[in-house]
């Protein structure tokens, strides 16, 4: 069963079969959940571990109705989709986190990002540059950082994307060109600060 299709999973648990939900659990957890993370924002960990048993429970909750009209990715990065923008409609006044402000283990996002085998100066390069390219994908107009995030986080294709809003891929491909343009002109100044390490 660890080789079916997902589609072909979520119709033997429309049937009854609750081992077919296990495994689709296990197979599509992880990239749910790393994409309403960044959704909702790498600071805010409870929330995306919320919203992703929602999307499973939601899952479980529509399991009666789902047909395989596309593929289950798309079906299951909707829900998330959705249950995302709801969640961002609720936060009225959208608050930044600092940089420097604790998570519930008492980390701050440069402390979680750093990378220890570096050179200090690399080291110090790197979690600046890190904590920037999280801020600049923040600033992202939401329509450019939602494809953003399903591309490089769900690692789904434009055409999974376009299905998922409910645009055509060549918007899809549009507002991630943009986006990746954002974020390289975000970047930019770094380059020569990179080029200069030893």
């Amino acid at each position: 069963m660890y080789t079916d299709a997902s589609e072909s999973l979520m119709l033997r648990f429309r049937a009854g079969d609750v081992r077919a939900f296990e495994i689709l659990l296990q197979r599509h957890r992880q990239s749910v959940y790393d994409f309403v993370l960044r959704s909702v924002g790498t600071y805010n960990s409870a929330q995306a571990e919320d919203l992703t048993q929602e999307t499973f429970l939601r899952v479980v909750k529509q399991a009666a109705t789902y047909e395989p009209r596309s593929k289950f990715t798309t079906w299951l990065f909707t829900l998330a989709r959705n249950l995302c923008i709801d969640a961002s409609r609720r936060r009225k006044h959208r608050k930044t986190q600092s940089l420097d402000a604790q998570d519930e283990e008492g980390h701050s996002l440069l402390d979680r990002t750093a990378d220890k085998g570096l050179a200090v100066d690399r080291e110090a390069v790197s979690r600046e540059l890190r904590a920037r390219l999280e801020h600049a994908i923040d600033e992202l107009p939401e329509d450019q950082r939602e494809v953003f995030l399903m591309r490089e986080s769900a690692d789904l294709s434009f055409k999974e994307i376009a299905d998922v809003i409910g645009i055509s891929e060549n918007t899809v491909k549009s507002r991630m060109r943009y986006a990746l343009e954002k974020l390289r002109a975000s970047l930019d100044e770094y380059q020569d600060m990179a080029r200069a390490l030893p």
